[in-house]
């Protein structure tokens, strides 16, 4: 099956997670993907194909003769989509000849602008997928989905000579948990690559330090006519402990490997507020002052209101991969390698967010993030093109047929 008609039967499927979900997977729609993945992977030949309980996807194409002992690669990417933008009755618009100019989308007449996604223009004369404005694609991370099993069946069909090569599907990465329940003991990969990046010549080896912070604020309320003096307004409170935070420190004023604290949500009135926020930094000691100067914030709060006003929780959500990836570089270069054979120059960006592999390579699985060739996620513009998956599937072609030696 070609690459792009498995990405369209893909993202027919309605798979979006849930934020804030007590189980894994968060929502039970993403099983429907994730059988047809178990059917279709039983149907190609791999062995050890199962979907578990918890919605992972595994499955393994044995190393051909002769390559038994080279080292197993993994091959990863999330079936899930972001609950930031509807996933439901995605309806795809294809444009053959694409002419390299702005996209009116056919439903809400928005406009995919050149200006917001320059590579755009670079896609002139080829078949550009966008959706019709009213859903998200699903290429983050359905690409990605369809790029492996294309990859796997091109080896199968052309007996292209292969070490072990481990398939993994996974749930629920985009709430942060795609990689909390992968099985490691299962997956029996010395080595593996996400396929969930942007420009298909990615090879991306370094993310955000992440965690996420909440402040909850609590008031005394009573009759504003008698308040003076008794009054803590919760919600101005809040306001204020916001405009503490370093005005030109948040995601639109940045980019790069600078970090950010960014406001997710913020709900309040008298009695009682809530601040959410994300925090991130590439630089591991600047993230650790990040954090510390939450803490500040908290202390002088209650220190001017009393204490008890302010409560800060952190929890940490992932850490940058760097720190185990360059005690591996080697599966890095077995990527730029493949991305020059297929005539792009490899493109290393830090990553302005997080992957499954970030949190398996801490896990103890090795685990840079591949391009798919789409952009714009999250939201109506989001879009890709039928020759950057098939180039996604030439590079995964070249990683595989070239295993390590142990």
């Amino acid at each position: 099956m070609k690459v792009a008609d498995r990405f369209l039967k893909y993202v027919s499927y309605w798979t979006t997670s849930k934020e804030d979900a007590k189980e894994i997977p968060s929502t039970s729609r993403q099983f429907d993907l994730a059988r047809e993945l178990e059917r279709e992977m039983k149907e190609m030949g791999l062995s050890r194909v199962r979907c578990d309980e918890h919605c992972y996807v595994y499955g393994l194409l044995p190393a051909t003769s002769g390559y038994e002992n080279r080292k197993a690669m993994g091959f990863i990417a999330h079936m899930d989509t972001s609950p930031a933008f509807s996933g439901k009755n995605v309806q795809p618009v294809l444009i053959p000849s694409y002419d390299g100019r702005d996209v009116i989308l056919s439903a809400t007449r928005e406009v995919l602008k050149v200006s917001d996604f320059p590579r755009l223009a670079k896609r002139a004369g080829q078949t550009l997928i966008v959706t019709d404005g009213t859903t998200l694609l699903g290429a983050d991370d359905k690409a990605g989905v369809a790029e492996i099993l294309t990859a796997v069946e091109q080896l199968i069909r052309e007996n292209i000579p292969h070490g072990d090569i481990w398939v993994g599907f996974t749930p629920d990465e985009e709430v942060g948990v795609g990689s909390h329940l992968f099985d490691l003991d299962y997956f029996k990969a010395d080595y593996a690559y996400t396929v969930d990046g942007d420009y298909e010549g990615e090879i991306a080896y370094e993310n955000f330090n992440a965690a996420s912070a909440e402040f909850t604020v609590r008031g005394v309320n009573v009759h504003p006519g008698s308040a003076k003096d008794i009054m803590v307004n919760a919600a101005a409170v809040a306001c204020e402990l916001q405009s503490m935070l370093p005005k030109a420190e948040t995601p639109e004023h940045t980019e790069g490997r600078e970090g950010f604290y960014h406001l997710d949500s913020i709900t309040g009135e008298v009695s009682s507020a809530r601040l959410h926020y994300i925090v991130r930094d590439h630089d591991k000691e600047l993230f650790a002052r990040r954090l510390e100067f939450l803490g500040t914030v908290e202390k002088r709060l209650n220190e001017k209101y009393g204490q008890g006003t302010v409560t800060l929780t952190i929890s940490e959500s992932y850490r940058n991969m760097l720190e185990i990836i360059e005690q591996h570089f080697y599966i890095v270069e077995k990527a730029r390698e493949a991305i020059r054979a297929v005539g792009l120059e490899p493109v290393s960006l830090p990553v302005r967010g997080g992957t499954d592999g970030a949190q398996l390579s801490f896990r103890g699985l090795p685990c840079p993030n591949l391009g798919t060739g789409g952009e714009g996620f999250h939201g109506p513009f989001e879009h890709i093109t039928v020759e950057a998956m098939e180039t996604a599937v030439r590079v995964l072609v070249e990683i595989m047929r070239h295993p390590v030696e142990r």
